[in-house]
């Protein structure tokens, strides 16, 4: 169901995606150089819609490392907890084990 509410949500998405980058098929200039336009080494140009789309990935790309860098702190919690846990279980067995082992020593009462 799931699955499906997305399909249907992102299909008009990919659509207008589609037909903005068929719109926009003419060429214009980036210039990387703010301090002298004229210079045509650093000048780009590409249809409009490669320049859209580029901003697109480079943003999806930024905006992913920093939500990554940002969970980090919980991330670091996790593994704690599960050192933690991890330990914790070892001492439950080893209790169970000892206890297991004393109830053994004890006499048989009736």
């Amino acid at each position: 169901m799931l699955r499906l509410l997305k399909f249907l949500l992102l299909l008009p998405v990919a659509i207008l995606l589609v037909l903005f980058g068929v719109a926009n098929r003419q060429i214009v200039s980036l210039v990387i150089d703010p301090l002298s336009p004229p210079a045509e080494a650093l000048r780009v140009s590409v249809p409009l819609f490669l320049f859209f789309f580029g901003t697109l990935a480079v943003g999806a790309v930024i905006g992913s490392m920093v939500t990554w860098l940002a969970q980090g702190r919980h991330r670091k919690a996790e593994r704690q907890f599960r050192r933690e846990r991890d330990r914790l279980q070892d001492e439950c067995t080893r209790l169970k084990a000892q206890s297991g082992q004393a109830t053994n020593l004890l006499p048989a009462t009736r």
